[in-house]
């Protein structure tokens, strides 16, 4: 039912407002033994809403399930997000700081760091504003 809510909230503000649309994914190093393919870019992607300059609001696949995520741009194209899950968001909190890189139009490489709890790590995106 919570899913159902957040759901329909966020495709209200969606709606409600005209703002730019971005398609995001983090790339993801493949196993050993497999090859690179499409699920090395899909496996985590999401779609964010532009709310005004500053703010970016989302959802993102995250296995099975989906997180809510959130940025908030700093100066020039670095910004900070925030992704939870929808069920125990304080435990399951990541914080990350990026910069967004204009490679082509209106495609964005995204070279970003995350933490939850004791972990970090980095990571590379991709992102095209719509």
């Amino acid at each position: 039912m919570k899913k159902t809510i957040l759901t329909t909230v966020i495709a209200l503000f969606c709606l409600s407002a005209s703002a730019q649309f971005s398609v995001m994914s983090s790339v993801s190093t493949p196993l050993e033994s497999e090859g690179w393919n499409l699920d090395s870019i899909t496996n985590n992607i999401a779609l964010g809403y532009q709310v005004n300059d500053k703010i970016m609001v989302g959802v993102q696949k995250n296995g099975e399930n989906y997180d809510v995520i959130g940025r908030y741009s700093l100066s020039g194209n670095m910004y900070v997000s925030a992704q939870a899950p929808t069920k125990d968001v304080m435990e399951n909190l990541t914080l990350g700081l990026g910069i967004s890189i204009r490679v082509w139009d209106e495609l964005y490489i995204e070279p970003n760091y995350t933490r939850k709890d004791e972990e970090g790590s980095f990571n590379v995106g991709l992102s095209y504003k719509l």
